[in-house]
């Protein structure tokens, strides 16, 4: 193997952990161990292994509990299941509910090996040999468990033809995800088409997707083959899906049906070999019941519905993210790469992030524009993320700049004068004093200034 992966082992007889334990290790396996159902989950919430082993029968959470468990949170797993009580019914079950695979003790040690190898190369956790370590994931920055759990199950569904639907909010990279889904397919060497169908207007998209014969509308001085024929062979991605016009998912509907296309104004069909995956940030669901966007067409483009999370979801890949950025714009704009201050750092993992990951990226780009020393301070970041206006202060902060721009609007009004202030305040002049000192405000500030 190019790179140890992680192997979880689960099995409360201490003698058979320590064997298995052994035979995974000495194949170049790193292994973790746990004694029960209960310990394992807990090992699973502190890391993720590439694949788990277990035995069926334990007393508390059993094998099967344990996978039902595991594959609630993470439905791409490989769980292998062993038994000394085996039997054909129990393996159909398991294999049924989506256990990778179902062993009689006493088992084969090649045979376990080449289970595990299968699992381990099916979790994304090993790479196949013929493709670089990360290589299909590049531009995918994470640590987070949840989005590796996505990653893996990117990596699964690349080995298929199926038709893939990525949700996710404007931001969190959904093109990105679509472009590593192509890379670790077969039709990696064929090209990659996207298309944005809210940004192109309605008369046009039909032409761009699916060409149009020459005269077939006014301009139309040649033939143009369009998208689907430009991507045959490779991979289409229709971003923001949900906004494509009724009239022209009928026709994409029926391009998904019988593959080939009809370019506008032409008698024949051409035949497309192309895998789409598509993407939105709206609620499908929703535009389906009130009939926005076709139910038919719903369940031909999501065969498999991949969910990106937004980035107040994955706080832990914020300062990866950042590291990556800042270097990634200090070469655009031939500077030395900046730093982060500890608080502007603190700035940013803590923010909201309503425009997820690319409004990331625009902040720090604006920030690697204006600064003029080698760490980025934490008043840039904090002035950048206020101007972005779905971004709210904390609450004690948003008192104090109101309290402060209240008494200067005060004082300027009455030229530095404390009392007339006070009263038009509703406070006494103590009261009055003592928010002007909270607030470093001296009222002869304003007197000059009148005068």
């Amino acid at each position: 193997m190019t790179q140890a992966s992680d192997v979880l082992l689960v099995d409360d007889d201490p003698d058979l952990l320590k064997l298995i334990s052994l035979r995974l290790t000495s194949a170049g396996y790193r292994v973790r161990t746990a004694d029960s159902g209960e310990t394992a989950l807990a090992a699973l919430a502190v890391q993720r292994p590439a694949a788990v082993i277990t035995d069926l029968k334990m007393p508390g959470i059993d094998g099967l509990a344990l996978f039902d468990a595991i594959h609630r949170q993470h439905p791409a797993m490989p769980v292998i299941i062993l038994t000394a009580h085996g039997t054909i019914p129990e393996a159909v079950s398991a294999t049924q509910r989506g256990v990778f695979g179902f062993l009689t003790k006493p088992f084969d040690s090649q045979e376990l090996l080449q289970k595990v190898a299968a699992a381990v190369r099916l979790s994304g956790g090993e790479p196949e040999p013929t493709q670089a370590t990360g290589e299909w994931r590049a531009g995918i920055i994470t640590r987070s468990p949840r989005m590796e759990d996505l990653m893996r199950q990117a990596r699964l569904v690349a080995d298929s033809d199926a038709s893939v639907l990525i949700f996710g909010e404007s931001g969190t990279g959904k093109e990105l995800l679509a472009r590593a889904i192509h890379r670790a397919s077969r039709r990696a060497t064929r090209p990659f088409i996207g298309v944005n169908c809210g940004a192109i207007p309605e008369p046009l998209l039909e032409s761009e997707l699916f060409g149009h014969a020459r005269g077939a509308f006014s301009g139309a001085v040649q033939a143009h083959k369009g998208l689907f024929q430009a991507a045959d062979g490779g991979t289409i991605f229709l971003d923001e899906i949900g906004d494509m016009p009724l009239p022209l998912q009928v026709k994409l509907l029926r391009v998904l049906q019988e593959g080939e296309v009809r370019p506008v104004g032409a008698t024949q069909s051409i035949p497309v070999d192309v895998r789409v995956v598509s993407a939105t940030h709206r609620d499908l669901d929703a535009q389906k019941e009130n009939g926005q966007f076709r139910e038919d067409l719903y369940y031909r483009l999501n065969v498999v519905s991949l969910k990106l999370p937004p980035l107040a979801d994955r706080r832990e890949d914020i300062p990866l993210l950042a590291t990556h950025f800042l270097r990634k714009l200090a070469e655009r704009y031939k500077k030395p790469v900046p730093t982060l201050a500890p608080d502007a750092m603190a700035l940013l993992i803590s923010a909201p992030w309503p425009g997820n990951v690319r409004q990331l990226l625009n902040l720090l780009e604006q920030a690697v524009a204006l600064t003029t020393t080698s760490v980025i301070p934490a008043t840039l970041v904090h002035g950048a993320l206020r101007e972005d206006s779905g971004v709210l202060a904390p609450f004690e902060e948003a008192r104090k700049q109101f309290e402060r721009d209240y008494l200067v609007r005060l004082l300027k009004i009455t030229g530095g004068n404390v009392t007339q202030a006070a009263t038009l305040a509703k406070r006494n002049r103590t009261e009055f004093y003592k928010l002007l000192q909270r607030h470093r405000l001296e009222p002869a500030m304003f007197k000059e200034a009148k005068n």
